[in-house]
């Protein structure tokens, strides 16, 4: 049954259309991707399907009963703060040790229970809330642009876990990025997006459809390869475009989608 969907979403601010028409599922134990240029949508998209706003017109469907765990794109902590990172996670309370030590565990940084939140690195706190996001065991994990700020094998390794993470629970996971040279290869299907859904499919398939590269050139192929998970599959989707639906977001737009 699927998890999560979009039918013929388009949200407008203003004149400005940042969304038309765009339509997505997302299927259980699937790692989907969501790749764009700035201004495209991707986070409005994400903030849709997480219920933090709303469509101008087109409708989103969930499972009954959805368990969602969201990773955002930053997050920020006074660094005076003296809370240690059981504690963050044990916020605003109810979650048992044993929850949140299970956990760290499955984010991959065991040890970290008792080290302050402000001592960190920028891989650990990511780590530590992707843990947190795990915490409710969610049916759905959703990304937005988690790794902004690591490093290239920093970003390789988060998106090593997410795929043990997927492994270990079955879990499907929805990635928000525009870190093609890591997702790419991540994913077992790449949505491309625009304003509207330009192409989707397989990783190949989109990487090598012209309206992908129109976008993003062709110079990130090679480097798709850098990651590439156990868990690949053949997919019939097949990149679909209408050209009457391109455009070139405003500044407007930019600010509004992102």
């Amino acid at each position: 049954m699927t998890l999560i969907s979009a039918k013929n979403i388009s949200v407008s601010y203003g004149a400005n259309m940042v969304l038309r028409d765009v339509s997505l599922a997302v299927e259980p134990g699937e790692i989907v991707t969501v790749v764009g240029p700035n201004g495209s949508g991707k986070t409005t998209l994400l903030r849709l399907l997480i219920g933090a706003t709303h469509p101008t017109s087109g409708r989103i469907m969930q499972k009954p009963g959805l368990r969602i765990g969201y990773v955002p794109q930053k997050l920020h902590i006074d660094p005076t703060l003296p809370i240690t990172v059981e504690r963050f996670l044990r916020l605003p309370g109810g979650t048992t040790r044993a929850a949140c030590t299970a956990a760290l565990e499955r984010a991959g940084v065991p040890d970290l229970s008792h080290r302050q939140m402000s001592a960190l690195s920028g891989g650990q706190f990511q780590r530590v809330l992707l843990a947190r996001a795990l915490i409710n065991e969610p049916d759905l994990l959703l990304l937005d642009e988690a790794t902004q700020g690591l490093d290239q094998p920093g970003s390789a390794a988060f998106y090593r876990q997410i795929e043990e993470v997927r492994q270990a629970t079955g879990c499907a996971i929805l990635m928000i990025s525009h870190e093609l040279h890591v997702v790419m290869a991540a994913s077992d299907r790449v949505i491309c997006l625009n304003g509207h859904v330009c192409c989707q499919g397989t990783p190949d398939i989109v990487s090598a459809a012209p309206e992908y590269r129109a976008l993003f050139g062709t110079g990130t192929g090679g480097a798709l390869a850098l990651y590439r998970h156990e868990h690949d599959h053949t997919h019939d989707e097949t990149c679909t475009h209408d050209d009457r639906h391109d455009h070139e977001p405003s500044r407007k737009e930019t600010e509004a989608a992102e």
